[in-house]
């Protein structure tokens, strides 16, 4: 049984990770820690039986932990992690990992340093539909990915919970940036896993159309690999929810739309064959708690591996380096800008 903490019980851990852990026969949160009164009454109601905190500091000085899931605001990660790593926890942390490379590459040295695993929270990958998507690249029915794009369409920003600043997403001081920075790194990483490699370049455009905030609402970015390309657009601004993945291989393609899949297969052969279907997926539950068990036996894998800077870690600090990069091309009139760093190298 693995003992473990909650740091932050906003949305995404009170609604999602912790219903979760619930279900889990291999898993206690025996505490919980958040800075907002009001969250952390209602963390009492969802756990009774967990100690309750009014900050990481006052949890670590109480409790000695298997691990610590973060789910704060991204402002705070690499203090909490590094925190957590010091008090030998392993780290389960919310994407993004951290707001820039430098960041990353800190919390890389405190997961080597203390020999604790860091590990995001990339639960896209763990989607159905996401997952029959990788599936049929590696059958080789479409053949090799070219190019993929992958439109996010969101009608507002995530909201946070009424207890504590709902929109803390809007604020750069706090959120490190808008939509890119919140759910770019989703985008990210499948182009990783779609494409089997790393992008080498990208170039961005932001757009602030809800000019109360001081944080983007829109980025158009496309990332140049070694052989191919992949197009992300991300939008709070949309008319509708969805989300909508395109797969362009040599022999075919496959289409992505919320949990409906079109298949086109033997584009090579003359005679092209088209199928359809549908995996739920539950794309409309932003808690995504089905996914959560998937993604959280990687952890524990790592965990008994002593997987401490393992690939997901590395892939994250990738994505923090593509959206730091999509900032930077943005100020300087959408440049092309290299994407120096070898992450799966560090």
């Amino acid at each position: 049984m693995m003992k473990g903490a909650i740091i932050g019980f906003g949305f995404i851990s009170g609604k999602g990770h912790y219903p979760a852990y619930k279900q889990r026969n291999d898993v206690e949160i025996v505490a919980i820690a958040d800075i907002c009164p009001g969250s952390l009454e209602a963390a009492r109601r969802a756990a009774p039986n967990a100690r309750m905190y009014t900050s990481a500091e006052e949890l670590f000085a109480h409790e000695t932990l298997d691990f610590v899931d973060i789910s704060t605001p991204p402002c705070d990660h690499l203090r909490i992690a590094r925190l957590a790593l010091a008090h030998g926890a392993h780290v389960l942390c919310e994407k993004p990992l951290v707001t820039s490379v430098e960041e990353a590459l800190a919390l890389v040295a405190a997961a080597r340093e203390h020999k604790r695993v860091v590990f995001p929270a990339h639960n896209y990958k763990h989607a159905p539909v996401v997952k029959f998507a990788k599936s049929i690249i590696d059958s080789g029915r479409i053949g090799t990915i070219r190019a993929v794009t992958l439109n996010t369409y969101r009608t507002t920003h995530a909201k946070g919970v009424a207890e504590w600043r709902t929109d803390w997403r809007r604020d750069h001081k706090t959120s490190g940036g808008g939509i890119a920075m919140d759910h770019g790194s989703h985008s990210f990483y499948l182009t990783f896993a779609w494409l089997g490699t790393l992008p080498t370049h990208v170039t961005a455009k932001a757009l602030t159309l809800d000019k109360q905030w001081d944080t983007e609402d829109n980025l158009n970015c496309v990332l140049t690999f070694p052989n191919g390309y992949a197009h992300a657009f991300l939008t709070w601004t949309a008319g509708v929810r969805k989300v909508v993945y395109s797969l362009q291989g040599s022999d075919g393609a496959l289409v992505i739309d919320d949990d409906n899949w079109e298949l086109t297969t033997g584009k090579n052969s003359g005679k092209p064959v088209l199928e359809k279907g549908v995996i739920e997926s539950d794309w409309m539950d932003a808690s995504h708690t089905k996914w959560f068990n998937s993604l959280f036996d990687q952890f524990k894998t790592a965990i008994s591996e002593g997987d401490f800077v393992n690939r997901e870690l590395r892939e994250a600090v990738g994505c923090v380096q593509i959206i730091e990069t999509c900032y930077r091309s943005n100020a300087s009139g959408c440049r092309e800008l290299p994407l120096p760093l070898d992450v799966l190298a560090i």
